[in-house]
């Protein structure tokens, strides 16, 4: 996590830290870490449970049982070779200081109370707290100490604000016409772009009132003309819509991104995409990560296992509703949809019980993907069998965690280390189709 220095420092994690990667202590090189005993207090109230973050914990606690010794609480234990040494922090006395700006006895500030006493036993050396919480850094910055997030797995600014895909002006009358007539394509080789083309990569291109949407296709190494297509009663009204259909219809693209703010169509798109090729799996699966309503969580909800998750899972029923809307009630597709939910063929649940599956012969799109951490999306994508299809979908810009933000969360961390692979696409939706008031919304609030 942190760069090369000549100077050893000390790194003191909050909680949240390893919460979000339980194998966080091998990124901090040959620095020392610290651990305080209240973060192992939290820790412990996390073990139990279905959710990411009590996997984390759990796995964790392991790790650090495997990698410590005896002497762990007194003189410090290696955590491997190249790395620091790890202590936990057992002494706790409320310091004068802390207690004077934050009188309340909670874990963030027993925290603070660990992190001044190492930096006061150890002044020569810069001790720095580590945490995902933005407040408790502000909290601890207040009283002149160190803190910063924990941004191992962040990515580029940049990456995530371009406009990904581009229009090409100016090309050759002839070129796009040979497009036109040759269903296979053209061969990349015979185009000069100015700029490296990406495997998967959509765009336009135009010569005066005269375009063709297409894609490089890395398996044939040609460019390739994009028709647009009609799934399920759902018919594209925008260039990157048509792009999305047709990465998600074609069988030798395994995952795909769909990034794009509310109301561009992103899971109506992949619901949509699925369903025409449903004869192609085995299985439609589609989960997203629970968030709680109002703050309520799953405990505080009536009834069974089922019926806790139907208000979160409701955004994916609509969206099976839309395309129902789009449909003949008696038509073939329309008697598909029942019978695949009646042989339970077209499943929704929740993100949760998707650990421990292995997912073969399946069409799996995960919503809200924006919510997940790196490690989640890791673990996802490998449940992933034979002839499994992946689409995350999300808003980088819409995050309801939070310890996650638009450069840290685990769709943007999978399309930064995903990019230029042949089995990836990533398609970013612009326009919001759902209705102008939706839009203007979006675009203004």
């Amino acid at each position: 996590m942190a760069a090369k220095s000549k100077k050893k420092k000390n790194f003191v994690l909050d909680t949240n830290v390893i919460l979000h990667d339980f194998r966080c202590l091998e990124n901090f090189e040959e620095n020392d870490i610290y651990i305080p005993i209240v973060v192992l207090e939290e820790l412990d109230r996390f073990k139990k449970g279905n959710e990411q973050i009590n996997y984390n914990a759990r796995e964790f606690l392991r790790h650090l049982d495997s990698i410590t010794d005896d002497n762990l609480f007194k003189k410090g234990s290696p955590i491997g070779e190249g790395l620091g040494m790890l202590y936990i922090e057992t002494k706790y006395n409320p310091n004068d200081r802390i207690s004077e700006v934050f009188p309340e006895r909670i874990p963030d500030h027993r925290i603070l109370s660990a992190l001044l006493a190492i930096s006061e036993r150890d002044p020569k050396t810069k001790t720095i707290l580590v945490t995902k919480d933005i407040n408790l850094r502000m909290k601890a910055r207040s009283l002149d100490l160190l803190a910063e997030d924990y941004i191992n797995d962040k990515v580029p600014d940049v990456y995530l604000f371009e406009q990904l895909h581009k229009t090409i002006g100016d090309m050759d009358s002839a070129m796009i016409d040979r497009i036109y007539s040759e269903p296979e394509g053209v061969d990349v080789s015979e185009f000069d772009f100015d700029t490296p083309i990406q495997p998967n990569e959509c765009f336009v291109l135009k010569n005066g009132k005269k375009s063709v949407l297409v894609r490089y296709n890395p398996f044939t190494r040609k460019i390739v003309r994009i028709e647009k297509q009609t799934n399920y009663g759902i018919q594209p009204r925008n260039a990157e819509q048509a792009f999305a259909f047709d990465v998600l219809s074609d069988p030798e693209v395994k995952l795909v991104a769909l990034t794009g703010k509310a109301g561009t169509g992103k899971t109506l798109l992949a619901l949509a995409s699925a369903l025409k090729q449903s004869d192609e799996y085995n299985q439609i699966l589609l989960a997203r990560p629970i968030v709680a309503l109002s703050n309520k969580e799953l405990g505080y909800l009536p009834g069974d296992e089922k019926q806790k998750i139907a208000p979160y899972m409701q955004p994916l029923f609509d969206n099976l509703n839309v395309i129902r809307s789009h449909l003949n009630y008696s038509g073939a597709e329309a008697k598909n949809i029942e019978v695949l939910q009646n042989e339970k063929r077209l499943e929704i649940e929740a993100l949760a019980y998707i650990r421990g599956r292995s997912l073969s012969e399946t069409f799996c799109i995960v919503d809200e993907a924006q919510n997940l951490t790196p490690h989640e999306i890791k673990t996802i994508i490998t449940r992933a069998g034979e002839n499994t299809k992946m689409v995350f979908t999300g808003d980088l810009q819409q995050i309801d965690s939070p310890y996650l933000d638009s450069q840290s969360n685990g769709l943007a961390y999978m399309i930064d280390k995903m990019n230029g692979q042949e089995l990836f696409a990533h398609v970013n939706l612009l326009k919001g189709e759902r209705s102008e008031l939706s839009e203007l919304a979006s675009t203004l609030l």
